[in-house]
């Protein structure tokens, strides 16, 4: 299942960084830009399914910038959501008049953003990113925590399952540990440095040894 696109246009880099965190979290392809310029010729390389656009920028704003992404035929079924401190109702109206698609105040409340983000994209008629996983002879559910292999119903512990669905979405890309800690444990207590190395020998033993390569003094990854 391929994965949604976001692209996000603010001009503070805390807010690009922070989004950025939640959405790759929430398996989207993410790009960010700076600046409405940037943010139109991003758009338009990118081809995204949703753009979060801030509305106060330097260089173009993000009133003209919407103006502009919506003049371009490959971006008509783009969904734009602006995301802005400014709550005036003159504002908002001049967002949608331009072609925006929803209105969003700051500060921004991750879930409430991430389910706004899924609805939209439901909306569209977009999938929802890797909620399932279909490998070879592996299917891998994120909303039921089930995995079936070669046609059989395996269950994993939570960080276990947490482990294999994030090596998974990516096959064949190479996960450093400290990735793997940050989106899978968090902001958790992990009791020393071989607790990645546990849980992937735990899956080992149940999916084999070749399914999971150690990069050595890099990290791991998902062969299928």
């Amino acid at each position: 299942m391929k994965k949604s696109k976001v692209l996000l246009v603010d001009d503070e880099p805390d807010i690009l960084e922070f989004l950025s965190y939640n959405l790759i979290k929430e398996g989207y392809q993410v790009e960010t830009a700076a600046n409405g310029v940037e943010g139109v010729s991003k758009a338009e390389e990118f081809e995204p399914d949703l753009i979060l656009l801030d509305i106060m920028m330097p260089i173009m704003d993000g009133i003209e910038a919407c103006e502009k992404i919506r003049q371009i035929p490959s971006l008509s079924n783009t969904l734009i959501v602006f995301l802005s401190a400014r709550t005036e109702e003159f504002t908002q109206l001049a967002g949608y008049e331009v072609g925006a698609n929803d209105y969003i105040t700051k500060p921004v409340k991750p879930k409430v953003l991430m389910s706004k983000i899924k609805a939209l994209l439901k909306l569209k008629g977009q999938d929802e990113p890797e909620d399932f996983i279909t490998l070879s002879d592996m299917k891998i559910d994120r909303e039921t925590y089930k995995v079936y292999h070669k046609d059989e119903e395996i269950s994993l512990p939570r960080k276990e399952f947490e482990l294999l669905y994030l090596l998974a979405t990516n096959p064949k890309r190479v996960f450093k540990r400290d990735e793997i800690l940050e989106k899978v444990w968090g902001n958790e207590v992990v009791v020393g440095g071989r607790t990645i190395d546990v849980h992937i020998r735990k899956l080992r033993e149940k999916f084999g040894n070749d399914r999971l390569t150690t990069i050595k003094g890099v990290g791991y990854k998902f062969n299928d």
